[in-house]
């Protein structure tokens, strides 16, 4: 694997990781912030997307909607994430609503070529490297010497998805540190939708943890760069939640 595609695959990477910040009490939430344009989400939310990307960047921005600010997210053509860090925080239970108005019909996780989203909602885990096998730990070392910037060890993404079983899950098709949750929806109508992020990481990287790590980064995303498609969703609610005791 290139180190590039090692890059797209782990993905929710750049300069961004390296300056991560301090541990944050909260997700902020996706609301116009005090300073900056009115459509862009506040800080520490940011864009990222490939070292030396050539698709162009998927298109995130605040809009009204049915009486709502919702983050509006197109892909068209295009690869990016929507990035919130949060090191060091325990895993506890994330909601949201979503929506897809314009889906990807080509797109199916379990192939290279259709290795796309329409959306999907991303966290980011702090598994210590040995915990990730031999071969896959090699392979990391060798693109973050390539790129010149570290790479998240195990990232979990749930996926709007027409093409897979509700709850599929299934590793991506370019590297194992990324695992998907597929979830249903229908096109044009909001979707609410509440994860246990400790119990979903075992049930994605049982394999390599018995138990969840604390967070690195809560991300949101869309691309369509594999299967030069044209996405439409909205994403409104996304909130954190501590862990139950």
């Amino acid at each position: 694997m290139s180190a590039n595609r090692q890059a797209r695959a782990a993905a929710l990477l750049a300069p961004w990781w390296l300056a991560a910040g301090p541990a944050l009490a909260a997700l902020t939430p996706l609301a116009p912030g005090p300073a900056g344009p009115p459509e862009s989400p506040p800080p520490p939310w940011a864009y990222a997307g490939l070292p030396q990307q050539q698709p162009p960047p998927t298109r995130f921005a605040l809009v009204p909607l049915d009486g709502q600010t919702v983050l509006r997210v197109e892909a068209e053509r295009s690869y990016g994430n929507l990035l919130h860090p949060l090191p060091g925080t325990p895993a506890g239970r994330l909601s949201w609503r979503w929506r897809v108005d314009r889906a990807l019909p080509a797109a199916d996780l379990r192939h290279k070529a259709g290795d796309d989203a329409a959306l999907k909602v991303c966290a980011m885990f702090e598994l210590p490297r040995e915990r990730v096998p031999f071969v896959e730990r090699q392979l990391l070392r060798l693109a973050e010497s390539r790129l010149g910037e570290p790479l998240p060890n195990a990232t979990l993404c749930y996926v709007w998805d027409q093409r897979l079983p509700t709850g599929s899950v299934l590793p991506n098709a370019y590297t194992r540190r990324l695992r998907f949750i597929t979830l249903g929806g229908e096109v044009g109508r909001w979707q609410a939708v509440s994860r246990d992020l400790a119990a979903d990481f075992v049930l994605a990287f049982g394999d390599e943890a018995p138990a969840a790590p604390p967070l690195r980064a809560i991300a949101l995303g869309a691309d369509a760069d594999n299967t030069g498609g044209h996405s439409l969703g909205f994403i409104e609610a996304l909130r954190l939640e501590p862990p139950a005791r």
